[in-house]
């Protein structure tokens, strides 16, 4: 054989069999493993039809909380479109590990089984346990804390039979008015936003739960939610690559098997005006694959999202997705067609065949290393507490005491003395009894209305609390009038402390230069009240830092240690 026809028959033999890989694998793993992954694929793959292949593009949802008719609706497309996984959304966690079951029982073909649990699986199963959101996570300064939930979350998805996390959020947070993002975000700062993204990435990894930082190329600073309407990023080229885009350029070669591609349109990124990302060749082939080199997995946001679904047919819509270079659509909502007009798109020479080999076989290798060919049924016993006991609990705690940030301690009146009389006033919507309760444990405190102020004495020492809604991280943030002149008349003649659990971007409009204390403990429930009142009597120590940039006087990094 002459050197030319061997290096010809290379060349077809590259461009029929494209190369595959996983951007993650489990650490440690060997040579001979690594064979019998590629085996596996192999085999698996080509004892697939074209039709079973195309099943493996497309994640649906499944709401167990929903009527049997949906039900029985998810079933035929596990059992009929062979589709390659389920999200699974709202309801208890006995009824979807009994589906799980099922369908595993009956995929061909192991299911990816995912799930939004960004603050734990508490996001979708209501019994579960709540861990803090990102801005919370990123007052924190020691990382391994991060490492340390997303590691407590990974064990919580694997009881499930969860093994895809459709998380962190590594978006920069940069607008406050951001509908969307905002508390789901570690904060203002590439760099921060880059550490907690690999702790949490790494922690869920490490324990065998897929990461999926999302949601590139950048939703942090936007006015829109993209759940209803298309936000516009108009930020030039520079920008992007120094704020939007820094996080998932310095973390796609950190082993992290999944990319979430966002529902947005960047004009400096997308010359074809108004093209979302989550269907633009330019952004995920041209910019995420082919100039970051990224090979993991490439998932689309969820397709029933307005900003996509109110633009584009549903089959249609997936294969524009998958056109653009994503390798799963997740929440589809035409799977049927969608497979029939990619084929269509295959059989007239608009993508190529190469490119469902590449999805399929990078979508089964992740399968292996996540060890789904070894599925073992999951049991229902205990399941809730399993979900939310005291480990979950003493952990919350610990997040948020290493989270609380302390902006002003002008006077020293913190740490407060055991004993020492202190007089404290909630305000706002939402529940503080807990902190009220732990504290008065320790001091003589003494609980005022807004309307009883007035029986406070000159010059005591008084806690103010603003405690915003904290049930769901959408709520605003906005301190109201009414809160705000409280606060303004106690400043003048009682030496305050004020509070705010609750997002620190409610500090934008409220005036603190004559309050002497402020602290922030970030968000308002049992574990954050409990934390918080520990640390006004030195119990633990105040180390957090401000995670967001609010206004010219308080700015990312800002905080004292106590």
């Amino acid at each position: 054989m002459n050197k030319f026809f061997f290096y010809t028959l290379l060349t077809i033999s590259v461009f029929l069999s494209p190369e595959y890989s996983a951007q993650y694998q489990p650490k440690n793993i060997n040579k001979q493993e690594l064979e019998k992954a590629r085996q596996w694929v192999d085999k698996t793959y080509n004892s697939l039809s074209q039709d079973e292949k195309l099943g493996q593009l497309f994640i649906t949802a499944l709401y167990t909380n929903k009527d049997q008719n949906h039900i029985n609706f998810v079933r035929q497309l596990v059992n009929k479109e062979k589709i390659g996984g389920i999200i699974l959304m709202q309801d208890n966690a006995a009824q979807e590990i009994d589906l799980v079951n099922e369908f595993q029982e009956s995929s061909r073909v192991p299911l990816l089984i995912g799930m939004d649990a960004e603050w734990g699986l508490y996001q979708r199963i209501a019994a579960a346990h709540k861990f803090p959101w990102a801005i919370t996570l990123g007052a924190i300064q020691d990382d391994k804390l991060v490492y340390e939930m997303a590691s407590k979350i990974a064990s919580d998805a694997k009881r499930m039979g969860v093994n895809w996390d459709f998380a962190p959020v590594v978006d920069v947070n940069t607008n406050p008015s951001n509908p969307i993002i905002g508390n789901r975000s570690f904060g203002s700062d590439v760099q921060n936003v880059i550490r907690k993204g690999l702790a949490y990435s790494n922690g869920l990894q490490d324990n065998g739960v897929l990461a999926a930082i999302k949601h590139f190329p950048g939703h942090g600073d936007t006015d829109k939610d993209s759940h209803l309407d298309l936000p516009v990023v108009k930020h030039n080229i520079d920008r992007l690559n120094n704020t939007e885009l820094a996080p998932f350029k310095a973390l796609m070669d950190k082993n992290v098997g999944g990319v979430m591609v966002a529902h947005l349109y960047v004009p400096a990124l997308e010359s074809k005006s108004g093209v979302p990302a989550s269907v633009s060749y330019s952004i995920i082939t041209d910019l995420l694959k082919k100039k970051f080199g990224y090979k993991g997995l490439i998932i689309t946001d969820a397709l029933n999202m307005g900003a996509v679904a109110s633009r584009y047919k549903a089959g249609e819509l997936d294969k524009k997705a998958f056109a653009a270079g994503n390798d799963i659509m997740l929440f589809s909502q035409g799977v049927s067609d969608g497979k029939k007009l990619i084929q269509q798109a295959i059989d007239n020479g608009e993508i190529p065949q190469s490119r469902i080999e590449e999805s399929v076989k990078k979508i089964l290798l992740t399968k292996y290393y996540l060890g789904l060919p070894n599925f073992k049924k999951i049991s229902t016993n205990n399941i809730n507490s399993d979900l939310n006991n005291e480990s979950h609990a003493q952990l919350s705690e610990k997040l948020y005491a290493n989270a609380l940030t302390l902006l002003k301690n002008d006077q020293k009146l913190l740490p407060l003395q055991k004993n020492e009389t202190v007089y404290y006033v909630p305000l706002e919507e939402a529940p503080y009894k807990t902190f009220a309760s732990e504290l008065g444990n320790n001091i003589n405190l003494i609980v005022k209305k807004a309307n009883e102020i007035s029986s406070i004495p000159s010059g005591a020492k008084v806690i103010v609390g603003f405690h915003k809604d904290n049930s769901t991280a959408y709520k605003p943030y906005k301190i109201s009038a009414a809160s705000k002149a409280v606060l303004s008349k106690l400043s003048g003649n009682t030496k305050v402390i004020l509070d705010v659990f609750g997002s620190p971007y409610a500090l934008m409009d409220v005036d603190i230069q004559n309050i002497p204390a402020v602290l922030v403990s970030y968000e308002n429930n049992e574990y954050s009240q409990k934390a918080a009142a520990k640390a006004y009597t030195g119990q633990t120590k105040i180390n957090g830092r401000l995670p967001v940039l609010i206004n010219n006087q308080l700015k990312y990094g800002d905080g004292q240690d106590l």
